[in-house]
């Protein structure tokens, strides 16, 4: 039955299963296997399993068949996988999808691991990867030829908070014939408005604010239920990148309390951005719900990360990471503690020093995750730590 609930209360109900003890919490289902009644109904399974029928949990589970569902339902996707991280989520929906002689086109500005899967993965199974400037719509109207397959990119770019536009993006991608695969890590599922805007797939790392408290990893890709329970899960099945029950349960218990903590994370991070906008120390203040940000009116919630850009260089980065004393050094982020980490040196060393320079990952550049600490003792702690460089 659909019912017309908000994203904050279908994180906390929708998709439950309960066994026949009627329990509130949902069921950790621990087990690798399941039980047949009979040789018949394990043929009939194998032929084509029901919704609720499961096999292996390589395939499914009952946990992490709820967490699929409530997640889903919050993004507003027909379907959902769960996967054993978010690398591996972003694997699957582009390994899935492609074969040799495939065109692809992505956003330059990427995690790396996402760089790798493109150029290396994919580049070595023959798949064309094309890489622009995720903000210049021109320059996606250049690379999209008709007979690309598909467009990748993160809505948010880490860690330089570049916008996409995603509706723009779409647009081209589709009238090409290519479709739309979009990491939307930093835009959260709280925020997010991916399928509304055109995109055909969405992948999350559930490991950032979906459990949003540093104890486990996950991840998913949702889309149309044909393409989740087709290519998707066929893939997934046989590669084995499927979520443990285990870190499902713990999913399911963070989607309960998401909408809460990310709204109060983002209203954290506007805080400190507006603060320290004009401080004459940081040569940029990167913040996507700052009316200054060239990306502002594509996406004005902002989100619960900002990128400082300091003025004095990869010293003055290290001087302030080692004053701080409650945000935590980590490469992390979406997590209940606030996290700062030196991309250049870390996240994003790999990469030579004109790709950085290209994507505007300075040696001054700090990428700020804010937690669930008071944000007035947050921006204390940046500014003592400012006033000891």
């Amino acid at each position: 039955m659909e019912r017309d609930w908000t994203k904050r209360t279908r994180a906390v109900h929708e998709g439950a299963r309960r066994s026949q003890y009627a329990e509130l919490s949902e069921a950790l289902f621990l087990t690798q296997g399941f039980d047949y009644p009979s040789a018949e109904a394990a043929e009939a399974r194998f032929e084509k399993a029901g919704r609720d029928e499961f096999i292996y949990a390589r395939y499914g589970n009952p946990t992490v068949a709820i967490f699929e569902d409530r997640l889903a339902m919050i993004e507003g996707a027909e379907d959902a996988f769960a996967c054993a991280s978010g690398m591996a989520a972003v694997n699957g929906a582009l390994m899935a999808l492609l074969k040799a002689g495939d065109r692809v086109v992505a956003a330059r500005a990427l995690f790396g691991s996402c760089i790798y899967i493109l150029e290396e993965v994919l580049g070595r199974f023959g798949v064309e990867v094309v890489l622009v400037d995720g903000t210049d719509l021109e320059a996606w109207r250049r690379a999209v030829t008709p007979g690309t397959a598909a467009v990748f990119f993160e809505m948010v770019s880490n860690p330089v908070l570049e916008v996409i536009d995603l509706p723009a993006v779409a647009g081209i991608a589709h009238a090409a014939g290519a479709k739309v695969i979009v990491d939307n890590v930093f835009a959260t599922p709280v925020f997010s408005r991916a399928f509304e805007q055109g995109a055909d797939l969405v992948v999350y790392s559930a490991t950032k604010h979906i459990d949003g408290q540093g104890r486990c990893l996950g991840g998913a890709i949702l889309g149309p239920r044909e393409v989740i329970r087709g290519p998707v899960q066929t893939y997934m099945k046989h590669s084995g990148g499927a979520i443990s029950p285990f870190n499902a349960w713990i999913m399911l218990k963070g989607l309960e309390t998401l909408d809460l903590r990310v709204r109060a994370q983002a209203a954290g991070a506007r805080l400190i951005a507006e603060a320290l906008e004009n401080d004459p120390r940081f040569a940029r203040v990167i913040y996507p719900g700052l009316a200054s940000h060239p990306g502002h009116a594509l996406f004005p919630e902002g989100g619960t990360l900002l990128a400082l850009d300091l003025a004095g260089g990869k010293e003055a980065a290290f001087r302030l990471l080692n004053g701080l004393d409650i945000w935590r050094l980590s490469n992390n982020l979406g997590d209940a503690k606030s996290i700062v980490t030196h991309p250049a040196t870390t996240t994003h060393q790999s990469l030579s020093d004109e790709t950085r320079a290209a994507l505007g990952i300075g040696p001054g550049l700090l990428r700020l995750s804010v937690g669930l600490e008071d944000p007035v003792d947050l921006l204390a702690d940046l500014r003592a730590a400012l006033d000891r460089i």
